[in-house]
């Protein structure tokens, strides 16, 4: 059973796509721990659209999250 069947990315040609790394996260979190950011799924997650453009901040996305309730 894959580990990433729950990924809702839809950037499959990222290099950091699971489907790109035998369906694991971990160059997917890795990459955003780096960069100080929450990948898409959590956004996803928060009924949040994601573009390339998007500002994916741990501040940005506790704001959202905050500004949900």
């Amino acid at each position: 059973m894959s580990n990433a069947n729950f990924c809702t990315c839809d950037d499959v040609a990222c290099p950091f796509h699971p489907k790109q790394q035998d369906n694991q996260c971990t160059a997917c979190i890795a990459k955003n721990l780096e960069n100080h950011e929450i990948p898409t799924c959590f956004w996803k997650k928060i009924g949040e659209e994601t573009t390339t453009k998007s500002n994916y901040t741990f501040r940005r996305f506790a704001e959202r999250v905050m500004s949900k309730d």
